[in-house]
């Protein structure tokens, strides 16, 4: 039996209707065709399309997008319990999906993916980061994350504190105010420190949740990385853009016999380095604080051979169509450079994090890249993010990071 429907309605339009049935949960202000009742900003709406019934979702008129779906079933319940078992979903896919050490350090919830729209939720060891751009999540966070918390500690699992990085420019998108720091309850405790040990791989990072970049640390290469270190033994690397160091650190805990590691800056270099003591990796490890791009210009000008594996692991060179036409710029720049650098069976580990950069025009940027170079790319994986940051079918934006790996010849 359904239930009485107590929520205004949003009536879209066919163009919404059609992205809706696809799997997609936003609704944009300018495919509502009209309102019923009165819809309060963070609140629940009912989308209809005519007289059929869609699902029901935030609603937020301060936003681009007016609605984002969290149920398609109207026999659903927003109460604790419904939010309970969402999250119950989203952790115990985790731990099937990351299974033994990987699970202490892993994203548990990815947003629209787990059909929290604008939560995002990284674990680190005992510590929770989380980061909420949604108004409607921001105002039932408390019991959501009461439920992470619950959940996790019948399953066992120690967790010390959560951490708030609300400091996102997006937010102002929803109307929402930037903040950062410890969320606290009456049964729910700050930690005592933000910064938390992980092992990724078998490489140990320092965390810190408070000054990190997003949430903290980059968990979506987790696999890729690995990827990387079965191909490194005895080889010299190029790690470009290595922020904490990662991939170069995977690359010497696979047998790599000299990485160098470049970064424009100083701060990461730091970072990396420290990682690099932390993991005894430190004597087969050189560090650069340049411009990848000067830095692979210049490699090139000297005609410089001195590496057999290159990776190119670049921050988001566009976050929006419009810039889409500059990133393929850049893009080829560096995967051209690097393949130049590289010698005939030589190595390249190349990945795209935008969602604007496709799949289909990142794979032509590299085959362009490959004709200009005068080099044929034997493709070795193709991969994507870890499975803790799931794709959602129907909902492009899940799937934003592209990851490949070549020999060159």
């Amino acid at each position: 039996m359904k239930q009485t429907r107590a929520y205004p309605k949003v009536v879209i339009s066919p163009k919404a209707e059609r992205s809706v049935k696809n799997g997609h949960p936003w609704i944009y202000g300018e495919e509502t065709l009209k309102t019923e009742g009165v819809p309060q900003n963070g609140g629940l709406v009912d989308v209809m399309a005519g007289s059929s019934y869609m699902g029901t979702g935030f609603y937020n008129s301060t936003s681009k997008i007016t609605v984002r779906l969290i149920s398609r079933s109207a026999n659903d319940v927003f109460d604790a319990r419904f939010w309970r078992r969402r999250v119950e979903y989203a952790v115990r896919y985790r731990k099937t999906v990351m299974p033994g050490a990987d699970f202490a350090c892993c994203r548990l919830i990815h947003s629209e993916a787990d059909q929290m729209p604008g939560l995002t939720v990284d674990r680190y060891g005992p510590i929770l980061s989380v980061q909420i751009t949604c108004l409607g999540m921001e105002l039932v966070k408390d019991i959501v994350y009461r439920a992470i918390w619950d959940v996790l500690a019948e399953m066992g699992e120690t967790v010390t504190g959560i951490y708030e990085r609300n400091d996102t420019a997006v937010r102002a998108l929803e109307g929402l105010t930037e903040y950062k720091g410890w969320y606290q309850s009456e049964d729910i405790p700050a930690a005592e420190a933000a910064v938390a040990e992980i092992c990724e791989n078998g490489v140990r990072y320092l965390v810190d949740v408070k000054n990190g970049q997003k949430t903290g640390f980059f968990l979506d290469q987790k696999y890729n990385r690995a990827a990387v270190a079965r191909i490194a033994r005895g080889k010299r690397v190029l790690d470009c853009f290595t922020h904490t160091g990662s991939f170069g650190l995977n690359a010497a805990l696979g047998g790599a016999e000299q990485v160098t590691c470049v970064d424009i800056s100083q701060s990461a270099v730091e970072m990396a380095k420290s990682n690099a003591v932390r993991n005894g990796l430190d004597g087969r490890m050189d560090f650069l604080c340049e411009d990848v791009f000067d830095l692979l210009t210049r490699l090139a000008d000297e005609k410089c051979r001195a590496y057999d594996l290159i990776i190119l692991d670049p921050p988001a060179f566009t976050k929006s169509r419009k810039t889409v036409r500059g990133a393929v710029r850049g893009y080829k720049e560096i995967n051209l450079k690097a393949m130049k650098l590289l010698p005939r069976g030589g190595y390249l580990a190349t990945c795209s994090c935008s969602h604007f950069m496709t799949d289909e025009l990142f794979r032509k940027v590299l085959a362009d890249a490959a004709r200009d170079a005068s080099v044929s790319l034997r493709q070795i994986e193709a991969r994507q993010q870890a499975p803790d940051h799931p794709i959602l079918w129907g909902v492009p934006e899940t799937a934003y990071l592209k990851f490949y790996l070549f020999q060159v010849v």
